[in-house]
């Protein structure tokens, strides 16, 4: 989605790595000024995704230490962002794949041949 605002971008390189594992529930979050430094972003427009964040429940702020990601976090995510997938992304990329003549097991299959020729 190539016309998403920067700060929905900028959560979604934090979503990824909560998902991923590189910060795990406790883990304390780089400091807005850090990661916009990181991601050539204005800290106002990290603020504005870490404030979201915050009221998704995402992330605990503990005041003057910094940002922390919540417990149950990465479960909160991967719910919401399945939901967001199937309801924004799912419908284009099926009729996609359904005008190519495509089907499940020819992915999988076309995967299984890329990942065995590399």
């Amino acid at each position: 989605m190539p016309n998403r605002p920067v700060y929905l971008k900028l959560r979604d390189i934090i979503a990824a790595a909560i998902l991923d594992g590189d910060y795990s529930e406790g883990a304390m979050l780089p400091s807005v000024r850090a990661f916009a430094a990181e991601q050539g972003a204005n800290p106002l427009t990290v603020a504005k995704a870490y404030q979201q964040f915050q009221a998704d429940g995402i992330v605990e702020v503990q005041r003057g230490v910094g940002m922390f990601v919540a417990p149950g976090a990465a479960e909160v995510l991967l719910r919401t962002m399945r939901a967001e997938f199937l309801q924004k992304e799912w419908p284009d990329i099926h009729a996609r794949i359904s005008r190519l003549g495509l089907n499940a097991r020819s992915l999988l299959d076309e995967r299984d041949s890329s990942v065995a020729s590399s």
